[in-house]
C-alpha cells in the first residue's frame, strides 16, 4: 500500500482522467462520498465506565445499567475518548470545534437498547478536514468528524429461529469520519480507507481493523466499517440520486458494492422515464450485489434533538496545543523518513507501514521495533531479520506483528551474532525458532546459542572436518584438482550437513581448497 503518490501525476495524466472518463462506464460519471466509522482504541465505551469487549468474551459481561438504557441512569464523557478525537482532527487537517455537542438520533431496533443513539449531528468535533490519496492531485475533503456510541450486537439462530441481543459493545466509542462527494472510482474509495487506516494505527485512534482482513473474526466484529453514498449521472447533468451501501467491512467489499450499484443505476436510468429510488441498500458477501434494505432516511426521520444530560463539550485552546504537540509521527512522514534515512525501497517502507505504528506490540508498534533495531546496525540486515525471518515465522503460525514474543533487543542480538560471524545464518535462523518456541526464557540469544551448541568453531575442529569430507568423497575432490571447480559445493555441503550447519561455510571453503591444492586427503 502506498501512503502517498511517489511522483505527482504530470499534467498530460490529469488532462487525460478529465477528458476520458472510465472506460467501464463511458459517458457516466460516479460520484462517492464515504461515512467512516472506526471504533475508538479506549479501554473504556464512550458514556460509561464499562470496559470495551474483545473477541470472544461471554455476551452480556461488560454492561453498565446505562449501557442497557435503565431507566434514571447517566452518561459520564469519556475524555480519553476526546483526545484521540482531537488527534483525529489535527491529522486530517480539520478545523476543531472549541464548543460542540451531542444529540440523540432516534431509530427502533432491538440492538439499541434506549432507542436513540448518542451522536454529534448538529455541533460535530471538528469540520472541514482533508486527507491526500495516492495518485490523485487534490485531496478528499473531509465534511465532520464526530463522536458517537455503537449498538448492540443482534444475532440470529437458524435452529431455534430466536435472535438473541449481545450488550458488551452497546456504548463503545465510535469515530464517524464523513467524506464530501470528492471520490470518483472505486479505486479511490480504497485508496482513501487504506490511507485513513494507517492514520488511525499511526495516532492509536483505532486499530482500524475491518473483518475480511482477518479470516477468524465474525460478522460485525470489525471495528472499522464503512457506509458508501453512490450516485450516477451522465457527464455534463447534475449529480443524481444517491444511494447509501450499510456496513461495508473490507475494501474489497466496498470496491465491489460500488462497481455492482454504479451497473445498477445506469441500467436504470438507461430505461425510459426510469429513475433512481432513493434508498438504503446491503451488500451480499456470496453474491456480490447490493439489495434494498429500506427508503433513504433524512434528518426529520431521525428525530435529532439535543441530548438533555450531556452538555456542552467545551475545547480548551491549551488543550488542542498540547495535542498538536504529542502528535505521534504520522505514516506520511514515517515513509519519507524510512526511505531518506534508512535507504528502504519503497516496497520494503509500505510493508513495514502496513504492520502497523502503534502501540500494539509489547516493544511499540513495528516502526518503533524497527527503528530501535536499526541503532548502529544495517537497516538492511534488520529489515531482513524483522520481516522475512521473525514475520514469516508468525506468519506460518497465523500470528500478527502485535503477538510477536520478542523484545527488539532479542532479535537485535540475534542479528548481531551473525552479523560478527559468531553464530552462522543457518543456525541464527535455528536460534530464532527456538526463541520463539519458549518467549518466557531467562537466557539471552547468546545463552542459547551456546546451549545448543551453535557458536562457530564450538567444539569444531575443521581441519579434521575438512579432511573427512575429502576423504569421504574422493571422486569429487580429483575431480576439483582436475579442475572442475564447481564440485566443490558438494564437498562444502558434506562439512555443513556434519556441522548441522554450525560451521562458517566461508572459512569451511577456504580451508577445503588449500587442503586440496596442498595435496592432502586421497
Amino acid at each position: 500500500m502506498l501512503i502517498l503518490p511517489c511522483r505527482p501525476p504530470t499534467r498530460l495524466a490529469l488532462l487525460a482522467r478529465r477528458l476520458f472518463h472510465d472506460q467501464r462506464w463511458p459517458g457516466w460519471q460516479v460520484v462517492i462520498g464515504i461515512e467512516t466509522h472506526a471504533q475508538i482504541h479506549s479501554r473504556q465505551k464512550l458514556f460509561s465506565n464499562s470496559l470495551t469487549s474483545g473477541l470472544g468474551e461471554a455476551p452480556n459481561t461488560h454492561v453498565s445499567p446505562f449501557d442497557a438504557a435503565f431507566p434514571g441512569t447517566l452518561p459520564i464523557l469519556n475524555q480519553n475518548c476526546v483526545d484521540l478525537a482531537l488527534r483525529t482532527a489535527i491529522a486530517l487537517n480539520s478545523k476543531i470545534q472549541t464548543r460542540s455537542s451531542f444529540d440523540r438520533k432516534h431509530y427502533f431496533y432491538s440492538d439499541l437498547p434506549a432507542g436513540y443513539q448518542i451522536t454529534q449531528h448538529y455541533t460535530p468535533i471538528a469540520l472541514e478536514g482533508h486527507l491526500h490519496i495516492p495518485n490523485r492531485d487534490s485531496p478528499i475533503r473531509i465534511k465532520q468528524i464526530q463522536l458517537e456510541q455503537d449498538t448492540a450486537k443482534s444475532t440470529f439462530d437458524p435452529h431455534t429461529r430466536t435472535s438473541n441481543i449481545d450488550l458488551n459493545r452497546a456504548g463503545t466509542g465510535l469515530l464517524e469520519i464523513v467524506t464530501e462527494p470528492d471520490l470518483r472510482s472505486p479505486e479511490e474509495a480504497g485508496a482513501y480507507v487504506r490511507v485513513l487506516q494507517a492514520m488511525l494505527r499511526a495516532i492509536g485512534a483505532s486499530d482500524g481493523n475491518m473483518e475480511a482482513a482477518s479470516t477468524h473474526l465474525s460478522t460485525s466484529d470489525g471495528s472499522l466499517r464503512c457506509d458508501v453514498n453512490v450516485s450516477v449521472n451522465l457527464v455534463g447533468q447534475p449529480s443524481g440520486t444517491r444511494c447509501e451501501i450499510k456496513n461495508l467491512n473490507s475494501v474489497k467489499f466496498m470496491q465491489a458494492a460500488i462497481i455492482f450499484e454504479v451497473h445498477r443505476q445506469r441500467a436504470l436510468l438507461s430505461e425510459q422515464d426510469a429513475i433512481v429510488p432513493q434508498e438504503t441498500r446491503g451488500f451480499n458477501h456470496d453474491t456480490f450485489e447490493t439489495f434494498k434494505m429500506r427508503s433513504k432516511e433524512e434528518a426529520p426521520d431521525y428525530r435529532y434533538m439535543p441530548d438533555p444530560n450531556l452538555g456542552v463539550l467545551f475545547i480548551a485552546p491549551e488543550r488542542i496545543k498540547h495535542t498538536e504537540q504529542t502528535m505521534p509521527e504520522l505514516p506520511w512522514v514515517t515513509r519519507v523518513r524510512l526511505l531518506e534515512t534508512y535507504k528502504l525501497s519503497e516496497q520494503d517502507a509500505d510493508t513495514l507501514l502496513n504492520l502497523g505504528s502503534g502501540q500494539e506490540h509489547l516493544d511499540g508498534g513495528a516502526i518503533a521495533y524497527f527503528d530501535r533495531l536499526c541503532k548502529d546496525r544495517n537497516p538492511r540486515v534488520v529489515f531482513n531479520w524483522m520481516v522475512h525471518e521473525l514475520l514469516g515465522r508468525l506468519n506460518t503460525a497465523r500470528l500478527t506483528f502485535a503477538d510477536n514474543p520478542l523484545p527488539s533487543s532479542q532479535l537485535g542480538e540475534l542479528a548481531d551474532l551473525v552479523d560478527s560471524g559468531a553464530i552462522t545464518g543457518t543456525s541464527g535462523k535455528l536460534l530464532l525458532r527456538e526463541m520463539l518456541a519458549d518467549p518466557a526464557s531467562s537466557k539471552t540469544p547468546t545463552e542459547r546459542a551456546s546451549s545448543l551448541s551453535l557458536l562457530v568453531h564450538d567444539g569444531l575442529d575443521l581441519d579434521a572436518l575438512c579432511a573427512a569430507a575429502i576423504a569421504a568423497l574422493p571422486s569429487e575432490a580429483m575431480a576439483f584438482r582436475n579442475g572442475h571447480k564447481n564440485v566443490l559445493n558438494k564437498i562444502l555441503g558434506w562439512v555443513m550437513r556434519e556441522t548441522r550447519g554450525k560451521a562458517d561455510s566461508s572459512q569451511v571453503r577456504e580451508r577445503l581448497v588449500a587442503l586440496l591444492r596442498q595435496g592432502e586427503g586421497p
